[in-house]
C-alpha cells in the first residue's frame, strides 16, 4: 500500500482483538488503544512512522525502536503481507529514518 491513497488495503482475515495479531502483547495492545485505536482493522493504511511518534507525544517519553519495528510489522500484516517478525522491519526503519534525517 502506498503512503497517500485513499482506500486502504485490508486482510480478510483480521482477528478481532489486537494480541491475537503477530508480535502484538498486552503491552503494545494496550499503546495501540492508547492512540485511539479499537481493532486490528484500524491499522489499515496507516503511517507506522506517525503512529510511533504520536506514541511519543501521548506518553511523553522516547519509546524504544523495536515498538515502531512493531507498528512497521503489523501495519504491513494488517495490508495483506504475510506474519514476518518485528526485527524483520529494524534495517527497513533505519533506512527510512536515516533518509528522513538528510
Amino acid at each position: 500500500m502506498t503512503r497517500g491513497s485513499k482506500q486502504a488495503r485490508v486482510r480478510t482475515d483480521l482477528p478481532r482483538r489486537f494480541e491475537d495479531l503477530p508480535n502484538v502483547g498486552p503491552a503494545m495492545a494496550a499503546d495501540l488503544r492508547l492512540l485511539g485505536l479499537r481493532t486490528p482493522a484500524d491499522l489499515a493504511g496507516r503511517d507506522p512512522y506517525a503512529l510511533y511518534a504520536r506514541l511519543q507525544v501521548v506518553t511523553r517519553s522516547a519509546q524504544d525502536p523495536c515498538v515502531l519495528d512493531t507498528f512497521l510489522a503489523v501495519v504491513d500484516y494488517v495490508g495483506g503481507a504475510p506474519r514476518r517478525p518485528w526485527w524483520a522491519y529494524t534495517a527497513q526503519r533505519k533506512r527510512t529514518l536515516g533518509t528522513r534525517r538528510r
